[in-house]
This record gives structure tokens, sequence and C-alpha cells, in this order.
């Protein structure tokens, strides 16, 4: 049994990608048998401490959040590109409590544990699921485009326009400064995919930086994802009674939406295509004036939604950014779908060209079109990749992405780079790690 922490500046019931991520790992990891709590920004409504299932979450003020006119979203607190006085208090104290073997941060909330971090005797494991590393805005896109890399006018002018002349230049600044201190505290970095880890420097051409310890891990699906409710769902009336192609996702330009509305267009006798997502504030899309045959529908449950790829034709994924790791085409894949998907970003882990779909150049509609109409010409070929892609998925369900995180996790605490995954290795190691000493002095 090991004492995990996670550090993640939102947890549910503010939902996202990466506070799924975080609650979903969290509920494997204790129903494993470890010991897993979470330390989180506390939001109005929220209690300071309560269990969710098997996991321990503490929710803390940030000095922050005394400022609110510094966030846009009340809703959201954002945790700060540096250490937070009463973030760092409130960890320090949780620390003590909890007596951590590891702490696994998932975002900029690392900062505030940074100064803890020669004292904590824990390991230090991060997650990076965007660009946070490299790119105060966290998405690597520079006006429309994916962004080359940084450099200081152009990041200025693009983080002002992001965050405000006042805010910036100085989240600029300070994620700069404290990227240098990160890497010499973090004893793992855990990119989502090959290209997050390319992206924020920590891997060049695949491989780990030299010095850098790097391991990529992708985000993961449940296992039984593809286990498809037989009730249908009432929204999925809203489908065509035929074939359709089916996009998944939020309604912004990032996400490819406009080129593959334009790629629509060129198809001959194309099916219907069906866009399911949500508005986003970020480069949006006005849904409003696409085609007749270009059905969009809004905030769907994920039941529905799941019940939409088993009907669908095939899947498409065209985004234009670097997307780190998008579990929409692991999601289609686990439904026996073919998937196309641009050939950037954590796509390339996922997708594999020719055999369980196709990639092609982002933002190019005419590569995109003839790619789309392959599929739509030949059944054959997507009956053949939807098998493929199913048969791969396994490599991004729950119980094989939690495996590696539980051996990484092992691995630090033993101080064996190269341990075997066993468990019974991992538990007698943790066993007599300091910080189960303390707690069965304090329990005696």
């Amino acid at each position: 049994m090991m004492r995990i922490l996670m550090l993640a500046q939102f947890y549910p019931p503010i939902f996202g990608g990466e506070e799924r991520h975080v609650k979903n790992l969290s509920a494997h990891l204790a129903a494993r048998g470890h010991a897993v709590s979470v330390a989180t920004i506390l939001h109005k409504g929220m209690q300071s401490f309560e269990m969710d299932g098997d996991v321990r979450v503490h929710r803390i003020r940030s000095t922050m959040q005394r400022a609110k006119f510094l966030f846009s979203e009340e809703v959201r607190f954002h945790a700060p590109s540096f250490p937070d006085p009463e973030l760092t208090s409130a960890l320090e104290d949780i620390i003590k409590q909890e007596q951590p073997d590891v702490i696994h941060a998932h975002n900029w909330l690392i900062y505030s544990f940074l100064p803890l971090k020669p004292h904590a005797n824990a390991k230090l494991v991060l997650t990076v699921h965007d660009h946070s590393l490299i790119c105060p805005k966290k998405k690597l896109i520079y006006g429309d485009a994916h962004c080359t890399g940084p450099g200081p006018i152009k990041c200025i002018g693009c983080a002002g326009e992001h965050y405000g002349l006042a805010k910036g230049a100085p989240v600029l600044l300070t994620n700069k400064v404290m990227q240098a201190w990160e890497r010499k505290s973090v004893d793992m970095f855990v990119p989502v995919s090959t290209a997050v880890g390319e992206d924020n420097r920590l891997m060049n051409a695949g491989l780990p930086v030299t010095g850098l310890p790097v391991r990529v891990i992708p985000n993961f699906v449940p296992d039984t994802v593809g286990q498809i409710k037989p009730e249908p769902h009432p929204k999925t009336a809203e489908l065509p009674q035929g074939d359709f192609i089916l996009f998944v996702g939020a309604f912004g330009r990032y996400k490819g939406v406009d080129v593959l509305v334009e790629a629509h267009k060129k198809l001959k006798n194309a099916p219907p295509l069906v866009i399911i997502g949500y508005k986003t504030q970020e480069y949006p899309v006005q849904t409003e004036n696409f085609p007749a045959n270009v059905i969009v529908l809004q905030d769907w449950p994920h039941d529905a939604v799941m019940q939409a790829w088993a009907r669908c034709q095939f899947g498409v994924v065209p985004s234009v950014w670097s997307d780190p790791c998008p579990t929409t085409a692991m999601e289609g894949m686990a439904c026996g779908k073919a998937i196309i998907a641009s050939r950037m970003g954590g796509l390339t882990d996922i997708v594999a060209h020719a055999d369980t779909g196709l990639l092609v150049p982002p933002s190019d509609a005419d590569a995109l079109a003839a790619a789309m109409q392959k599929l739509v010409d030949d059944p054959t070929l997507r009956t053949r990749m939807g098998a493929m892609g199913k048969r791969k998925v396994v490599e991004f369900q729950a119980s094989t992405v939690v495996s590696q995180i539980e051996a990484l996790y092992g691995e630090l605490v033993c101080g064996k780079s190269h341990m075997k995954s066993t468990m019974s290795h991992v538990v007698a190691c943790v066993a007599h790690s300091p910080s189960n000493e303390h707690a069965t002095q304090s329990s005696a």
C-alpha cells in the first residue's frame, strides 16, 4: 500500500477533462488498496474536507482568491504561476497529516508545493496534460495556428491578449522562472503523449532530454467505455436515421471544426455530418451558418454521445492544434469505429495510419476530404480499421494505464529505475518507507 497525494487546482464537481482524469485515477488507485488523497482549491459552496468514495479530498484557499478582480471566472479560481503563500501553508499541513510516499501534481498547483519539496520526504510526479511548461496560455497556439515555440516579443503580446495587459507579463515571467525550479524538483515528468513531451521540450525525437526523468503515459478511458447501454437515450432521436459522420468536441477553430465542415462540402454522396459538443470562448466557431446537412447537437450527456459513436459510419478528429491526448478518439475506437485524425499532437500516438484509421495534415480541407471520401466509399475498409482500433484501444484503458502509473510510483519510492512492476516488491518496499513508518508510530 502506498500513500498518494494528488495536487489539482480543480476537482469535481468542477468538471473538465483534467478533473475527470484526476478523479478517475484517484478512484482506481484507491480501489487497488492505496491511501489516496487530493488537495485542490476551495470554491464557493464546497466543503473544506470530504470523502469522495475512498478518496480524501482537501479543499484549500489561496491568497490570490482574495483579489477576485484578477480572475475572469468566479466559478474557477486558477492556481497562480508562482508559490501562493496560503496554498503553500495549507499544503504543508496536509502533507503532515497524509504523510504521502508520492505527490502527484497535475497543473500549476505544483508551484505552491515546490518550496516544501526539500522536506516533504515524498517523490514528486508531474503529469503534463498540456503545454503549460512552455506556454503561459497552455495551448501553444499563436494567432489561429500552432505556435512554433516561445519568443520574447510574441509571448508577451500573446499572454497580454489572453490574460490582459496587467496580468500577461507577470504570468509569462513567473512561469518562466518557475520552470527551472520545477525541472530540478520533479522526480518524474509524465507527458500524456510523445507530442506533449516534445512540445514542452522534455523530449527530443521521441526520447527524453538528457538528464530529465521522463516517461510517456497516456490518458485513459474506462475498460467498459465501449459497452453501450441497450436502451436508447432520448437525445439520440435527434440523430439521422441512416448513416452519418461524427465529430465530438468543442465548437472551436482549434479543434478544426471549420476545416471539417469545408471538407464535408467537397464530398460526393456524403452522409450528414453530425457535430456533438459545446460552445467555447476560445477561438469560437459560429455553428449557426453551417450547411443544412451538418447537424449541430449541443451539450449531450456522455451516454448519448457513446450511442452516437456506436451508430456512426466513422469519426473525425481534425484538430489544428497539438491536441495533447484526446480521449474522444479512444472512445470512437472502443466502439469499433475507424478514425480520421490530424497528423499532429497526441493523435499520432492514438491513431495508427492505414491500420486503425487515417492521418492527414492539419488545416488541409482537401486532404481531409480525400480521406473522408475514401472511408465513405469503402465500407469494408471502415469495418477492418474499426476492428483494429477496438483491439488497439486496450492500450488506453484504465486497467492498462493505471497499472503503468502504479508501477512508476513503486519504482520511485523504492529507488530502483529498472524494477519489475510486481506489486509484491512495491508493497515490501513501501512498508519500510519513512512515511509508513511514521504512520505506524502515530497509530501505535
